[in-house]
């Protein structure tokens, strides 16, 4: 083998899970048994190294990061930077050295200067999130190492109870250590802006909306003395950590609304794939009568946003991330795309989600499929009322995007029959726009 990659347990403040936990319940899914059972990005990277098709190159200051970004295809403006103390190189980790995060659709990578591993973590279609690292010795033997115990604290009720991701938010000391009596949050597309993003580095502007980033808690752990506007009016981050160190000096806005969209996403459809998993033949064909029925609306809410945070301004990124974004995906005749960013009143101009296009939805047992897109086609086939909090010409372009660019969505528009105004939508359960993850 070409290259050492470990997979661990470890914790964060962005997405890598949250370690330290030793009440949970078992988790619903275990770390696979077989490495030929995975076929998640960086696993697929492993095998190409071991077959001599690719040879990851060392740079000097950053280890392989370089080689990583490229092979993994992360781009440059994903950056985002972490200064709490919340992962497993945390002795690392503080306002001057913070940790850089990149990510893609499925993959993220994690680094820190000083650091003496790369985190990694990549989604397995079926599986959910696989975890690993990278030894950043120069000249180290390659040696792959698998850990079943790693979703132990990778597989927590916070993950919904599969392997997963989470975006968290937290109080921070001036020394990046968390205020561990305050409360905390774990963030999505339904989270206030309010109560997103500390810990983090922010770059970008936004109009009227105030966040946690960029910020400190300063009086002992009380977060009722915590000031979010001087964080929110930065505008650039000069002076702040150590740049040179980085390939960008970025931590973009844009970017940590993406994130914090898609790694709940996986998890959903990650615990949706162990679920059906359960079910034999005869129950997958009556999923009416499942309890998977439930599952299958939530899914389709967070994927329409049904209960997203509005935005009270307008916010832009301060990189090329939100134009390297739209640029990738799928275009219908008019040239529209579910990856077109809206930013003023919400994140998408067509709050759709563009993982409807992944790997984890195209790996979906198909009568689970079937009635996903068929609720789908119901949903945005409604006439002269609001479903979901769609308007009518939002419903429209949506299924117009999707008639063009999603075959599977197209069959179920094409075989329709629902009368209009007859689609009901199951109540919203446990909805968490902002969800305190004090412990």
């Amino acid at each position: 083998m070409d290259l050492l990659i470990l997979i661990v347990i470890f914790s964060s403040a962005l997405l890598f899970g949250q370690g330290g936990h030793s009440d949970f319940p078992a988790p619903l899914m275990g770390a696979p048994k077989d490495a030929a059972d995975l076929h998640d990005p960086v696993t697929e990277l492993v095998r190409k190294i071991d077959q001599g098709k690719v040879k990851l190159e060392f740079d000097e200051d950053r280890g392989y990061l370089p080689s990583i970004l490229r092979e993994l295809h992360l781009p440059l403006s994903s950056q985002m930077l972490v200064f709490s103390k919340t992962s497993l190189q945390h002795k690392y980790i503080n306002p001057q050295t913070p940790r850089a995060i990149f990510f893609n659709d499925n993959t993220y990578a994690g680094f820190v200067p000083d650091g003496s591993l790369m985190e990694l973590s990549a989604v397995d279609p079926k599986r959910g999130a696989i975890f690993y690292t990278l030894d950043q010795s120069k000249g180290s033997k390659p040696r792959l190492v698998r850990n079943e115990d790693c979703v132990q604290c990778h597989a927590t009720p916070a993950t919904l109870g599969v392997p997963g991701h989470l975006v968290r938010s937290v109080f921070t000391r001036t020394d990046g250590a968390v205020a561990m009596r305050a409360k905390s949050f774990l963030t999505d597309h339904r989270s206030q802006i309010d109560d997103r993003w500390g810990g983090w580095y922010v770059t970008g502007t936004l109009e009227r909306d105030l966040h946690m980033g960029n910020a400190f808690l300063r009086d002992a752990d009380d977060p009722g003395n915590f000031d979010r506007k001087p964080g929110t009016a930065i505008k650039e981050l000069g002076g702040r950590f150590h740049d040179d160190r980085y390939l960008s000096n970025h931590s973009d806005a844009v970017a940590l609304m993406v994130l914090e969209h898609q790694a709940y996403l996986h998890n959903l459809l990650a615990r949706l794939h162990y679920d059906a998993r359960q079910l034999d033949a005869d129950e997958l064909a009556n999923l009416d009568a499942s309890p998977l029925a439930a599952q299958i609306e939530e899914v389709l809410r967070y994927i329409l946003f049904a209960e997203e945070a509005p935005l009270k301004g307008k916010i832009a990124g301060s990189s090329k991330f939100a134009a390297e974004f739209e640029t990738r995906g799928p275009r219908d005749k008019k040239g529209r795309s579910l990856r077109q960013f809206d930013l003023k009143t919400r994140m998408f101009r067509y709050p759709c989600s563009y993982l409807i296009y992944s790997e984890a939805m195209s790996a979906l047992p198909k009568p689970v499929k079937q009635r996903i897109y068929n609720r789908l086609a119901e949903i945005l086939s409604v006439r002269g009322s609001v479903v979901l909090r769609l308007k009518p010409a939002d419903r429209l372009a949506i299924a117009e995007i999707l008639r063009d660019t999603h075959p599977e969505f197209a069959a179920a528009w094409q075989g329709l029959s629902l009368p209009a105004n007859r689609v009901k939508m199951i109540p919203a359960s446990n909805v968490q726009h902002s969800v305190d993850d004090s412990r």
